[in-house]
């Protein structure tokens, strides 16, 4: 058997898209005024929250292209008001991220990739660029998802979208993205 450095990268962008759909998706049941009224986390609300995963991803995701946006992703702390137009950005840039997954190669993960930081130009492996991204998504969807739990949704299930055996509880989420089981195992 072969080892593919670039499959957990694969799985991960794969797992961060229907983490994400499954979260903003319950964010759309949420009653007027929850998505903006203050919580008690490292932002001040879920709609502060879900603005900063996006920002950021729109950060290393182009720093990944190879591209040259730096701190203008940052511009607007909350470049949306309502979750509709930020879901349909945050989908956006997830589907970029599968792409730049899906076209990994083995040399691809050790080059370097250039983050503009303002002043300064960071240089990171591509690899270790990606792992960071997928933590940072990781751990602030964890913090929308406290935050839900003093709201009038349930707070939806996120971690059921890497291994075969959870084929069950991600299917409604697969369907809606129009995917299947196939496209979980590349």
């Amino acid at each position: 058997m072969s080892i593919d450095p670039c499959r957990i990268f694969r799985k991960m962008a794969r797992n961060n898209t229907l983490a994400n759909a499954r979260l903003l998706g319950a964010c759309a049941h949420l009653q007027p005024g929850e998505f903006e009224a203050p919580r008690v986390s490292f932002f001040p609300s879920i709609k502060a929250t879900l603005n900063h995963i996006l920002t950021v991803d729109w950060f290393y995701v182009d720093a990944l292209e190879g591209g040259t946006l730096g701190f203008a992703a940052f511009e607007h702390d909350e470049p949306f008001a309502t979750l509709d137009t930020l879901h349909a950005a945050q989908s956006a840039v997830d589907q970029r991220l599968l792409s730049l997954c899906d076209a990994l190669t083995a040399e691809a993960l050790a080059h370097d990739v250039t983050v503009h930081r303002g002043t300064r130009l960071q240089i990171e492996r591509c690899d270790d660029l990606l792992f960071h991204l997928f933590h940072h998504q990781t751990h602030h969807r964890g913090q929308v998802h406290a935050m839900l739990a003093g709201t009038s949704i349930k707070p939806p299930q996120l971690d059921e979208f890497i291994t075969t055996n959870d084929f069950k509880d991600r299917a409604d989420v697969m369907q809606l993205l129009g995917w299947t089981e196939a496209d979980l195992h590349h």
